[in-house]
């Protein structure tokens, strides 16, 4: 066997001092090359700006109704942000004197954002304060602020199963039908089988299409499931670990999408098939709007406490309830708190808090195990349980 030899020059001071002046030297060559001096403002960061920016500027385009239950917003705006399907909205909103933010999931295919547009679906819901206030008000025209596309939920090649189960109810199949799209058009390679639940037939969002696209596509397929109406074009009942293993006899990822009694009831379904926890996914759950029910809350909601709110060395106190995160008293009070999900996983609201305490729920904790040591909140999904000192650190 033929021997290598190989000699390896040792590093001495003078190879580090020339290291050290590379870079002063080529900033310099390139500032003498070149009729204009340097800047500190290089391609890739403009387009690292552009692909991930802290916010946009849009206007509502067009409103498409749905009955009376939702409407689609179309956002148009200049040079918008790529998305992946499954990735959200975060939309800045100002309603009286409270200042907050609404996560929307993106509806449309990401083919669209190179036309400078993206779509979002509100639902009405019972007394609530954001959706009341965009359906009433939001109209062709509407200029808004909203965040660069954010969260994780959608599929990923080197984490997911090429077949897909979608598991949706009212309005969480809008990520799904940006997935369908999204295969429809090429962009994304897997197969996506969507179970999709709703109480009548009449609830269902974008029967029409998601109709248009199963003609369309064959790697995907649509199940309606009604909870409260039987239909022989339709599956009736609730989503079960038996309807699940109907419409999935192979491998599979399965994302979850829909309100928190579908994640409870579907969560214990899917410990019936014994499908790895890895290839088990769900789109962020909002904090309930009171902690009162929930596993192991030690509080009484019915009582109120003073937040002492610290922030660029301003400090202001001002009241919240018990049955209320941190967030939402922020906001109620006109503080430009930051936030994006709203579901204690992304971390922007990341705060400090001084001093009182908290109740968190264990299923939307997402924070670090060094933030837990050390006090730090995500104000989203955090409730009190005393009067709080709390540092926030605006955007």
């Amino acid at each position: 066997m033929k021997e290598f030899k190989f000699h390896v020059k040792p590093v001495g001071l003078l190879d580090m001092l020339q290291f050290k002046k590379l870079v002063p030297r080529r900033e310099k060559k390139l500032a003498d090359g070149s009729p204009e001096r340097a800047t500190a403002v290089y391609p890739v960061n403009r387009l690292a700006e552009r692909m991930h920016p802290r916010s946009q500027r849009v206007t509502v385009a067009e409103v498409i109704e749905h009955g009376d239950i939702a409407k689609t917003y179309i956002l148009s705006g200049k040079e918008l942000a790529p998305f992946r399907a499954g990735q959200y909205l975060s939309v800045s909103l100002t309603i009286g004197a409270s200042r907050l933010t609404r996560p929307y999931s993106i509806s449309s295919s990401p083919q669209m954002t190179k036309e400078g547009k993206y779509s979002i679906t509100v639902k009405r819901i019972a007394d609530g304060f954001a959706s009341d206030h965009i359906l009433s008000d939001w109209r062709a025209g509407t200029e808004l602020t909203v965040s660069g596309p954010e969260g994780t939920f959608y599929y990923e090649p080197l984490r997911d199963e090429k077949h897909v189960v979608g598991i949706a109810g009212g309005s969480g199949i809008t990520p799904f039908l940006s997935m369908a799209y999204a295969i429809r058009d090429g962009i994304e390679d897997f197969s996506l089988t969507i179970l999709y639940g709703n109480r009548r037939e009449q609830d269902i969002l974008f029967l029409k299409e998601l109709d248009e696209i199963m003609s369309q596509c064959k790697r995907v397929r649509v199940v309606h499931v009604l909870s409260e109406e039987e239909n022989s074009r339709y599956e009736c009942g609730f989503i079960t670990a038996e309807l699940i293993k109907k419409y999935c006899t192979d491998a599979c990822s399965i994302f979850m999408c829909g309100p928190s009694a579908m994640y409870g009831f579907v969560g214990k379904e899917l410990e019936k098939l014994s499908i790895e926890r890895k290839f088990i996914r769900r789109e962020m759950l909002a904090a309930p709007a009171s902690p009162a029910g929930l596993d192991n809350y030690p509080g009484d909601t019915s009582k109120e406490y003073t937040i002492t709110v610290k922030c660029h060395g301003e400090t202001l106190a001002v009241p919240m309830k018990a049955c209320e995160t941190v967030l939402i008293a922020l906001e109620r009070a006109g503080i430009k708190a930051p936030s994006h999900c709203r579901s204690g996983e992304c971390g922007w609201c990341r705060s400090r808090l001084d001093s009182g305490k908290v109740f968190t729920p264990p299923d939307l904790d997402g924070r670090r195990a060094a933030d837990i040591k050390n006090g730090y909140i995500h104000p989203c999904c955090t409730y009190p349980l005393s009067d709080l000192s709390v540092e926030i650190w605006p955007e």
